[in-house]
């Protein structure tokens, strides 16, 4: 398991999204940082999220973090994955790579925000992130921290972030 603080520079944006957000929350990615964040923040705030990954060590190693409000799901086949409900905050930054573009441009309608991690524009090639912006009708870059993270929005005008 690879450890860095910057791999954190997503909880900014995170933390802000969350705050203006009441509803339900979807993870794509379980990880060191975001986790345990939005596990914590949804047990406060009685919000439902739900966590999906491909990689089954991730999903032992917050097993003990199921509970009434947090769903912890792996998930072998992404192209299988049933997000086509309303979410109001959906993260992306999950395995493989590739996945990442698709899943956003997935959520693109019923999503109120999806935020981006690792979307720097040299990091393109790996996440396909330029192919799903023009799907979304608002769009802030988060740049102050390496990795970047991007917030879209179809509902939300996001020039107030």
């Amino acid at each position: 398991m690879m450890v860095s603080i910057r791999y954190a520079s997503h909880l900014p944006i995170l933390s802000k999204i969350f705050e203006i957000t009441k509803g339900p929350i979807l993870e794509l990615g379980i990880g060191l940082y975001s986790t345990p964040f939005l596990h914590w923040m949804s047990f406060t705030a009685k919000r439902k999220l739900t966590s999906y990954d491909s990689d089954p060590k991730w999903i032992r190693y917050f097993r003990d973090s199921k509970s009434d409000f947090h769903e912890i799901l792996q998930i072998d086949d992404w192209d299988s994955l049933k997000i086509d409900k309303y979410w109001d905050l959906a993260l992306i930054d999950h395995a493989p790579d590739a996945r990442r573009g698709i899943e956003a441009g997935r959520l693109a309608k019923n999503a109120k925000f999806v935020i981006l991690h690792d979307s720097e524009p040299e990091s393109d090639t790996k996440y396909g992130y330029s192919k799903i912006y023009p799907l979304f009708k608002y769009r802030f870059d988060y740049t102050d921290a390496l990795p970047n993270t991007t917030v879209l929005s179809n509902y939300v005008d996001l020039r107030n972030i």
